[in-house]
């Protein structure tokens, strides 16, 4: 005889960017919520980022120790974030995925060779647990001219998802998005898709206690680093009724819980990570010392290695990418990361000469060089002074901010105001963060997939470089 009413619960995480300190504790509440449930059926979705390059485990592993940790937790379907997407190779992802125990969905990701989803990636999913059918498709942030330098082509996700939703709706019970745009993105779809039960968010790190319902949509956030586990109820009184949210909210995930098996995986896989980075990549005989305050031979090593790399005339790199100094001796592929953790591009902008000298300006202000910035890429603690390359800067610091201050050379000649130079620089600074003005740099050439550190790497095999670090480019003249 058929239960009367039929309950269904969604388990969601995203943003978790590689915490795997988090991985065993958010396992732990997941199986909690499991057992709450009892015989219930039960789905555990993830939003994407899962990955960041900044840990040991997943820069040692190529992400492999992230998709372990999917599969051992149990995850019924996940989307990819921009941390998949943009700092792995198509090769590593295909690779990556072939492993993974569950859908991966995203519908707005496309090989530009063949118009078609990778193999490992479908546009949806219908999953069937207790007789409930779940329709499941996703998107992700559609960084597109980022995406093209890597072989894909990034379509505009609310269109893709549309023509999913309505491709989905007739078929399922329940229809969920996977949505790795943010919540402003995710409040719009919700105004303009009809007959999605769920949008399950992400990106933007936003952590709602409970849905926000809008046009009977439940939009879901569940925070970041795996701090928080989103879950919803979904019932109806019998088949053939349609579902309405019984209750929805996100759960604090307790530290000092751990799960058998995540546990141990997970140390396991810190200790490969470590072994794989021991690589020698260079040895030196002096320290680089770094001060994101100033000048320093460590920051201009690293804006060597963006001209060198990009070989614009000039680079303007910020120190704050950088967050100790370089010790003398063997340096290992693990300490570069250490140092240089961001996963951020070089790029080469056409600049004009007077949105160099601001940038140059505000480098002297403490306001610009103590200034704390998130997301981007940025994995730093401050933005940090500007280190440059192929500049020589004269400065005073009696004179007031912006008051003319600092006189700016290029390859020996004064800067000129109204000239375009071209200036190799960082991704980051395109999206107007951190020194505004180099955003207004035309053109931008974005250098993928290398990142600084692997352009730390080359630079210090490079005969000379370290002497190099040493020879000053802003020259205080009232000593």
């Amino acid at each position: 005889m058929e239960r009367a009413l039929q309950r269904l619960t969604l388990i969601h995480t995203n943003d978790i960017h590689s915490h795997f300190e988090m991985m065993s504790p958010v396992a732990a509440e997941i199986a909690k919520l499991k057992a709450i449930a009892g015989d219930e059926p039960v789905l555990v979705m993830d939003i994407g980022d899962h990955m960041d390059r900044f840990s040991i485990e997943t820069e040692g592993t190529m992400g492999q120790a992230n998709i372990d940790m999917i599969n051992l937790t149990g995850y019924d379907a996940v989307t990819i974030g921009n941390n998949e997407g943009l700092t792995f190779s198509r090769e590593i992802l295909s690779a990556l995925y072939a492993g993974i125990q569950c859908p991966v969905v995203c519908c707005n990701i496309l090989e530009s060779t063949t118009g078609e989803p990778p193999g490992w990636m479908k546009r949806h999913a219908i999953l069937e647990k207790g007789g409930i059918r779940i329709g499941v498709t996703g998107a992700t942030a559609a960084f597109a001219s980022f995406y093209s330098l890597l072989g894909w082509d990034a379509l505009d996700p609310e269109k893709a998802l549309r023509e999913q939703c309505e491709l989905l709706a007739p078929q399922v019970d329940l229809l969920i998005i996977l949505s790795h745009l943010g919540l402003p993105a995710d409040q719009r779809l919700a105004e303009n898709l009809k007959g999605v039960h769920a949008i399950l968010g992400g990106h933007t790190h936003h952590m709602l206690e409970t849905p926000q319902i809008i046009n009977g949509t439940a939009v879901c956030g569940a925070g970041k680093f795996g701090r928080y586990v989103g879950r919803l109820i979904f019932e109806r009184a019998s088949a053939g009724n349609p579902f309405v949210l019984a209750s929805g909210q996100c759960f604090p995930v307790d530290p000092s819980l751990t799960e058998d098996v995540i546990f141990p995986a997970a140390a396991l896989h810190l200790q490969h990570g470590r072994e794989v980075l021991n690589e020698t990549v260079a040895m030196t005989d002096r320290e680089l010392v770094l001060d994101t305050q100033g000048e320093s031979p460590f920051g201009n090593l690293l804006a060597q290695a963006v001209r060198r790399y990009t070989g614009a005339p000039v680079s303007i790199v910020n120190s704050g990418q950088l967050l100790e100094s370089l010790p003398a001796g063997n340096i290992t592929a693990g300490i570069l990361h250490a140092l240089c953790p961001s996963p951020i591009n070089a790029c080469v902008v056409q600049l004009k000469g007077e949105d160099i000298r601001k940038a140059l300006e505000q480098s002297l202000t403490e306001e610009y060089r103590t200034k704390a910035i998130f997301g981007y890429g940025f994995r730093g603690k401050v933005l940090g002074s500007l280190a440059v390359d192929g500049l020589k800067i004269l400065y005073d610091p009696r004179v007031m901010p912006y008051d003319n201050g600092i006189a700016v050379f290029v390859a020996g000649e004064p800067l000129e105001d109204d000239a375009i130079y071209s200036v190799g620089t960082l991704d980051m600074f395109t999206f107007r963060t951190g020194y505004e003005s180099i955003a207004n740099g035309t053109e931008p050439l974005y250098l993928l997939p290398h990142f600084l550190r692997d352009l730390l790497r080359m630079e210090l095999q490079r005969p000379g470089s370290l002497e190099e670090s040493e020879s000053l480019r802003w020259e205080n003249r009232s000593v």
